[in-house]
């Protein structure tokens, strides 16, 4: 059994880092970052030259909670249009999209259109 785990562990750290090898934030084009836990969703936007995070979101706000479930599309849609105005708050402009470990489907697609129909460029 635990087996398993060290290797379902081992497995997603490859696959991150097959992802993020090809992916580096500058301050120019900083490196919009998304996580998917079992609850909620997490936004970053980072400079990765200076290790700086630019502005971040997440579905675990009040706000979020009352209008929509924490995990779903409308979530991943409002997510999308937040994180795009703190980015126009920061003048950041075009970004490198980092999905991490998940696959461009579902939530991470539909934020990934949210943000850019909002005038982010990936």
């Amino acid at each position: 059994m635990q087996q398993s785990t060290i290797k379902r562990s081992r497995t997603r750290k490859t696959r991150v880092m097959r992802v993020r090898k090809k992916l580096s934030g500058s301050s120019g084009r900083p490196r919009l970052t998304i996580h998917k836990s079992n609850k909620h969703l997490y936004v970053q936007i980072i400079d990765d030259e200076k290790g700086v995070t630019l502005c971040g979101a997440g579905t675990f706000s009040k706000k979020s909670k009352t209008t929509h479930s924490t995990k779903s599309k409308e979530a991943a849609k409002s997510l999308g249009e937040k994180i795009a105005g703190l980015a126009k708050k920061q003048n950041v402009k075009k970004v490198v999209f980092d999905r991490g470990r998940f696959k461009y489907h579902g939530l991470i697609a539909e934020f990934a259109e949210s943000a850019r129909k909002q005038g982010l460029q990936f």
